[in-house]
């Protein structure tokens, strides 16, 4: 069912190039080439990049291309097309996990004494452990869209050899709960960054509560187990909005902070001064929150 038909009944009219699953798919491959770009920017603040700094950046743009390949192969063969899908979201999700170590360890103090090892302040102001995560939110989300549900709304995936596995829920309730998980480690993301400057700004408050307000509803509707209302989808939308627009905000003031008193364009300050691209996460999940209210069913 087209959710986004409930509120806006000419949606239901209009037939979109893609499914929704595909759809997810190529927001997948994207977000994997802005990732390998954000986190250039991000390593190369000390303009020496490590061997295994270069995995994500190496990595970022080759699965966003090798997805895109995946994508004109499932024009032919889609189970072939979801092997290789599957392999590049496997591989996000293990360079997520290693980067989130990678930046968590450098946040501890090993030979300090118990209780002072990993503390509030350190994970602030440390390589932020919850970025790298962002690829395995792709994985996961990617695995996801990659295999196809049958019959629509069952949570019954269809694997290869004639397998299948039974989700708890179905893929609309799957979206929605990954949505909410993605909307989290944006706020809690945020939140951490943020606390590196006085609270007093007012406009650092305001991820903060459309994150949780987000986080909520997406969770809430993953949640309902009963054919959602209009009401239900309007508050749904709203939040997503909300999240595309607090984005678009925090990517303008982050750029705006980067800039100099007479808004000339310095690259070292955009390097080191506040990262413009996370903002975006906010947008990217609301995106990707509105994508999950297409209608499910793939031609």
């Amino acid at each position: 069912m087209n959710y986004l038909a409930t509120v806006f009944p000419k949606a239901g009219r209009r037939r979109l190039p893609v499914s929704r699953d595909q759809a997810m798919l190529l927001m997948a491959a994207f977000n994997e080439i802005m990732l390998g770009l954000d986190t250039l920017l991000a390593h190369g603040l000390n303009n020496t990049i490590l061997l295994r700094e270069w995995i994500p950046i190496v990595f970022g743009p080759t699965a966003g291309i090798l997805l895109l390949v995946a994508g004109l192969i499932a024009l032919r063969n889609r189970k072939t097309a979801a092997w290789l899908a599957t392999a590049v979201f496997l591989a996000s999700i293990i360079v997520g996990v290693l980067g989130a170590y990678f930046h968590f360890v450098r946040g501890v103090l090993p030979t300090a004494p118990m209780g002072a090892r990993v503390t509030l302040n350190l994970l602030v102001w440390a390589p932020p452990f919850l970025a790298p995560f962002a690829f395995a939110g792709i994985g996961v989300l990617g695995i996801s869209a990659a295999w196809q549900e049958l019959p629509t709304g069952s949570g019954l995936l269809q694997l290869p050899f004639n397998r299948t596995v039974q989700m708890p829920y179905s893929k609309t309730r799957a979206y929605f709960f990954l949505v909410s998980l993605g909307t989290l480690v944006a706020l809690v993301s945020s939140a951490l960054d943020h606390a590196r400057q006085p609270w007093e700004n007012p406009w650092l408050w305001l991820p903060l509560i459309v994150g949780v307000f987000a986080t909520a509803v997406s969770a809430g509707m993953g949640a309902l187990n009963r054919k959602l209302t209009p009401e239900d989808v309007t508050i749904y939308i709203t939040a997503m909005v909300l999240l595309i627009l607090v984005g678009a905000v925090g990517a303008y003031f982050h750029i705006q902070a980067d800039l100099t008193s007479q808004s000339t364009i310095v690259p070292e300050r955009f390097l080191r001064g506040a990262p413009f691209m996370s903002p975006l996460l906010f947008s990217n999940m609301g995106i990707v929150g509105l994508l999950a209210l297409l209608s499910p069913e793939e031609s």
